[in-house]
């Protein structure tokens, strides 16, 4: 590996509906940044994986040439282009591995498949430096919901995930039950702030087993039969029994968020605490991570909501980290939908 390689990142994010490009310079400096989400997904309230797909094949080019503009960079100055290779819809996976693919070969330069997981653990690096070790975190998004453990760049150990649905899974179906549109993360949320989060009596799912999985289905259900109940009684204040049960059950993920989070945390014996993930830009979460993180005299680590939402800037810093580790480029990567077949390391 010549030094230096690691200079000039391409990063490209397809794992789902938002198409992401950044140049990252030397491993950290972000010359530029561009996410693009795909509003028409709202029509259907849900994300429609062909639509996304054709949508990213449609945005790259142009992104690609606005980064490079931004970035004040040309394309021979690059130096390799990383690429998020999983998990994630497979279709949007693929068109992404093949544009970096192709422009890596073009070039003459290495493509490094990044796992998004993965990325999601170091987000918090490009604005908060490295983090004291050994750390947990917590990665909560519409497809994943994860605890890990981390003792350093590429050591990893898994302590927990969701055996059903992901919290932010959760709140996209929670809110499309309540008509709140979607997402449904940013919905509930705002409703909630109206709301009584004691009015409903909701289950806390898993928090009563061994170990740091996950279960939202059961929750999700709960939350169905209450506004079914509510439908029957037709109140005559619908926005306010709508906010009290967007509360009841925002409070009841997040209390089984932070309960399985610091547990970990207790358990590790960890120094500090990672929020990752697009369900991290909610605020109660934010506020009650911090809180109990600063009773336990450790930071909370979490990026800005640019940096939590899928994003090209950490598939860069991961890139640009293999780079500065001497592994080189895969030209026969491929796309790999789940999270158990993409090889992420992880320590026994």
């Amino acid at each position: 590996m010549t030094a230096g390689r690691e200079r000039m990142v391409l990063g490209i994010e397809t794992s789902c509906d938002d198409t992401s490009v950044a140049v990252l310079e030397d491993g950290h400096r972000l010359r530029s940044h561009l996410i693009a989400a795909q509003d028409l997904h709202r029509l259907y309230g849900g994300v429609v994986p062909e639509l996304a797909a054709r949508a990213h094949l449609e945005l790259l080019p142009r992104m690609v040439a606005r980064a490079l503009e931004e970035a004040g960079v040309g394309a021979r100055e690059l130096t390799a282009v990383a690429v998020t290779h999983a998990p994630g819809l497979v279709g949007s996976l693929v068109v992404g591995v093949s544009f970096a693919k192709a422009w890596a070969y073009a070039l003459g330069i290495p493509v490094i498949g990044v796992n998004h997981i993965e990325a999601h653990l170091h987000a918090a690096t490009l604005e908060l430096g490295e983090s004291p070790w050994p750390a947990v975190a917590l990665v909560v998004s519409g497809g994943h919901t994860e605890l890990v453990e981390l003792n350093g760049f590429g050591t990893y150990r898994w302590l927990g995930s969701t055996r059903d649905d992901a919290a932010g899974e959760a709140f996209d179906k929670v809110g499309k039950r309540l008509g709140l549109g979607f997402p449904g993360g940013p919905a509930i949320e705002a409703i909630a702030a109206e709301g009584d989060p004691l009015a409903h009596a909701l289950p806390r799912p898993m928090l009563d087993r061994p170990g740091w999985d996950f279960s939202f289905s059961g929750l999700k259900t709960a939350v169905s039969l209450a506004a079914a109940r509510l439908e029957e009684r037709a109140p005559a204040d619908r926005r306010r029994a709508v906010a009290d049960l967007a509360a009841s059950f925002q409070a009841a993920v997040l209390d089984v968020l932070e309960h399985r989070a610091m547990g970990a945390v207790d358990a590790v014996g960890a120094c500090a605490l990672t929020l990752g993930g697009g369900v991290a830009c909610n605020g109660g979460l934010r506020s009650r991570l911090a809180q109990a993180c600063a009773t336990r005299g450790i930071p909370l680590r979490v990026p800005t909501p640019r940096l939590c939402s899928d994003n090209a800037a950490m598939i860069a810093l991961v890139g640009a980290r293999r780079l500065a580790r001497g592994e080189g480029g895969d030209p026969g990567l491929d796309a790999i939908a789940s999270l158990e077949e993409s090889g992420l390391p992880l320590a026994v």
